[in-house]
């Protein structure tokens, strides 16, 4: 997601255009997950190796924490390693373990009792200015919108918007249908111009 600057102060919302494409898995990656889904560690750690960025992104994202955000992975790659034999690849490999690290941090916040967070340096890019003071006003304002959105809608402009995600890909993780990912990311569009404009005005 994007906000750009238009030199009056205001920021216009963007659609993320370019969307993460979906890799088949190789004769590697294939050989690999037979052998993690028969108990080879070794084999596991080099499979979620290509994903373990994102993941420490998104966990970060979520939890603004790195203690919390390495607590929280070293659960989810655990519950990975012991639910992989389940594992039937309707999924994306990819999507699959998204899903695990997301829900790996939902259960964190949950037990401190806490609501997502944003940092502000992954929330928003303001394009560059002329005026420093009206971008800082301008990416202030975008982070504080976002932040007044409720979870659900939040989490959906996170994931499609800050990580990249397609629609499907968002349903897979968060277990909804596509069509509310659609309706989620509409509403939260609406409410973000709304805030935006009015605190502009």
């Amino acid at each position: 997601m994007s906000g750009d600057s238009n030199g009056n102060g205001k920021v216009t919302v963007k659609s993320a255009r370019n969307k993460r494409p979906r890799v088949e898995p190789t004769w590697h990656d294939r050989q690999l997950l037979a052998r993690a889904k028969q108990g080879d560690a070794d084999a596991f750690m080099e499979l979620i190796r290509p994903y373990d960025r994102e993941h420490r992104a998104l966990a970060y994202q979520i939890l603004g924490n790195r203690h919390r955000m390495d607590d929280s992975l070293q659960e989810a790659y655990l519950k990975a390693y012991r639910g992989l034999p389940g594992f039937n690849g309707q999924a994306a490999l990819g999507t699959w373990l998204y899903r695990i690290v997301y829900n790996a941090c939902l259960d964190e916040l949950r037990r401190e009792g806490r609501v997502i967070h944003l940092p502000l340096e992954h929330a928003a890019h303001v394009a560059s200015s002329s005026d420093p003071g009206a971008v800082a006003t301008a990416r202030t304002g975008l982070v504080a919108a976002l932040r007044s959105l409720p979870a659900e809608l939040r989490t959906v402009v996170l994931l499609v918007h800050a990580d990249g995600l397609d629609y499907e890909a968002t349903s897979q993780v968060l277990g909804i249908p596509v069509g509310t990912v659609a309706s989620r990311l509409h509403r939260a569009r609406a409410a973000l111009r709304a805030e935006l404009e009015g605190g502009a005005a």
